[in-house]
């Protein structure tokens, strides 16, 4: 009997939301993802100990201010975890630059070249990489930027039709439209639960795929945050999904098919004019949600490098 998750691959490309290797090589996903969320957690596993010593011993060996060790030392570790899991999928691993730099155009861009030569030294070409940067017009100006260089971006903490439609003029590689803090806001506002078919989430991430087959847009949509297999059902036929290995464990012990759900066009449609930065602000202004959900995914972000860089700070300090 198939497995749901062997069922859903054959309608989406699954992503591990996860940066934890036997997660990957158990769950075999096309692509995965790093962050400094997950690059907390790996302080704390064992088998990952040896990994951040060497990289730690490399950046206290080249010496400097501790701060530029520090913050050099992130990027190591992230692209180091990032080359790791390269080698178990078959596609690219997502890497992100800071959420300090999410409203700094240029520095953004300048974090982003940085992270590439620390992939290519370690012989990871940029076509396995994806810059993730968040959906802020900054971010999404970097990453314009970065796509005419070659440089491929995953643009993330999408919430609004204003940011994906600004991402779909930039010609940005992937976009991250979040299904499950959309619902948290709503459920949250109205003391409503949600049946898969009615979760706000859900419909949001529809509508983004619907807007990419009517523009006829070439940008990549996968769904992210999700709470439940339900709602990662719901939006089987999305060209991507990015799936916890919580929820990649629940799919793969059910059995049975997946229907599909989502339904992409071939991109024939004709793209709308390019919004304008005072219309893309005054698009994403006046929803609610979108506005609390990016300046609290951009802070939340931000506690977790923080936290990484006080982790390593005291890991330099100790040898």
């Amino acid at each position: 009997m198939t497995t749901r998750l062997d069922a859903l691959k054959r309608l989406s490309l699954v992503v591990a939301d996860t940066g934890d290797l036997n997660a990957i090589q158990r769950y075999r996903p096309q692509d995965a993802t790093t962050n400094p969320s997950l690059l907390l957690k790996a302080f704390d596993l064992s088998g990952y100990q040896e990994l951040i010593d060497e990289e730690l011993a490399a950046v206290r060996a080249a010496g400097g201010d501790r701060q530029a060790q520090v913050e050099h030392a992130v990027d190591r570790l992230a692209v180091a975890k990032g080359s790791e899991i390269t080698k178990w999928v078959p596609g690219r691993v997502s890497t992100e630059v800071a959420a300090r730099l999410s409203f700094d155009t240029e520095a953004s861009i300048r974090k982003a070249h940085e992270l590439i030569a620390l992939y290519e030294r370690r012989g990871v070409t940029q076509d396995r990489v994806l810059i993730k940067l968040a959906s802020t017009w900054e971010g999404i100006r970097a990453a314009e930027v970065l796509e005419k260089e070659g440089i491929n971006c995953n643009l993330t903490l999408l919430f609004s039709d204003a940011q994906a439609q600004a991402c779909f003029d930039a010609g940005v590689f992937l976009v991250s439209p979040f299904v499950g803090r959309v619902t948290d806001w709503y459920k949250q506002a109205t003391g409503q639960d949600y049946t898969p078919e009615e979760d706000p989430g859900v419909r949001f991430v529809r509508g983004v795929c619907e807007r990419v087959s009517q523009g006829g847009y070439g940008t990549v949509v996968m769904g992210a945050s999700f709470r439940t297999t339900g709602q990662v059902l719901a939006l089987a036929g999305c060209p991507r999904l990015t799936i916890s290995p919580a929820l990649l464990e629940e799919l793969a012990d059910g059995e049975g098919e997946v229907e599909r759900r989502v339904v992409m066009g071939r991109g024939e449609g004709t793209p709308s004019l390019p919004l304008s930065e005072a219309s893309f602000r005054w698009g994403h202004n006046q929803d609610a949600m979108a506005n609390d959900k990016l300046a609290e995914g951009i802070r939340r972000f931000a506690e977790d490098q923080k936290s990484l860089e006080g982790m390593i700070a005291e890991r330099l300090d100790a040898r």
